[in-house]
């Protein structure tokens, strides 16, 4: 399977100019809503799946193969483009990143996200600078090979410095480094989770201009909002695992009212049937 080329198109134009919100389905269900709510691309979250399994929100936690299945999944939901959440690419080989990702490319995906964290206690958190830059060019290559044995545009490639997330000791400098050289080997979009303050934001974006730069909002009161990203220069926001936390928030205080006083009260929120019938009654 590869993706649309028609897909992969919109998603590169998406990125070209403006500021899309591109939220973060967990389940099929989930990426059906999202189409029908008038968004114009998705992105998979590698914690809401690694939650529905019962797994943590850790890199290495969901095995490669059940990623991928995952992938695809998402993928055929809904005509958008998607956006692969790949993490660190599921391992610390090299050879064995390339043909990974060219399994990611082949589930379908208009894009991909590679990181620089480890996952690994047993290593340092982040990987060091010459290997993190060796496995965006290792990403790249993969995509490009792939693109030319379809003759298809290839798929876009998103390169994150999770500095701001491990703790690194200077992670505004070390994350601009970083991104200036993942632009350089061939990413197509910059990525840094964390980052919150809009003149760090509008420095990054600076930093790797002119290819477009991902904000991710995951909770309220950060003070950011489409228009001010907008406004600094971002082109693309996500929302990581936040609405799959929104719907367990709502799943786990149903419970437990539930369990604490013996009442239903609590199920006044659940949508109702006809909701349901309406969102996936053609899809049968």
């Amino acid at each position: 399977m590869t993706a649309s080329p028609t897909a992969i198109a919109a998603f590169h134009e998406l990125h070209a100019s403006g500021c899309f919100v591109i939220p973060n389905p967990w389940d099929i269900g989930s990426a059906v809503f999202l189409q029908q709510a008038g968004f114009r691309a998705l992105a998979t979250t590698s914690a809401g799946i690694a939650f529905s399994l019962g797994l943590p929100d850790e890199v290495l936690a969901v095995p490669c193969d059940t990623m991928l299945a995952h992938i695809a999944e998402i993928v055929a939901a809904t005509p958008l483009p998607v956006n692969a959440d790949f993490q660190s690419g599921y391992t610390h080989d090299l050879d064995e990143l390339a043909d990974n990702v060219t399994a990611c490319v082949a589930t379908g995906v208009a894009g991909l996200s590679i990181e620089d964290a480890t996952g690994d206690k047993s290593r340092p958190p982040l990987y060091d600078r010459r290997t993190a830059i060796e496995r965006i060019r290792i990403a790249r290559r993969a995509i490009d090979t792939a693109a030319a044995a379809t003759a298809t545009l290839p798929v876009l490639l998103t390169a994150r410095c999770e500095a701001y997330l491990v703790g690194d000791t200077d992670p505004a400098a070390t994350t601009i480094d970083r991104l200036v050289a993942y632009a350089d080997a061939g990413a197509d979009c910059l990525f840094a989770p964390a980052v919150r303050d809009p003149a760090a934001i509008a420095a990054l974006v600076k930093a790797v201009a002119p290819k477009p730069v991902n904000v991710v909002v995951t909770s309220p009161g950060q003070g950011l909002t489409v228009p001010l990203l907008a406004d600094v220069g971002v082109r693309r926001i996500s929302v990581g695992s936040a609405l799959a936390r929104v719907a367990w928030g709502a799943f786990m205080r149903a419970a437990r009212s539930i369990a604490e006083t013996g009442t239903f009260e609590a199920l006044a929120d659940a949508a109702p049937f006809p909701v349901f019938a309406d969102l996936f009654g053609g899809r049968r």
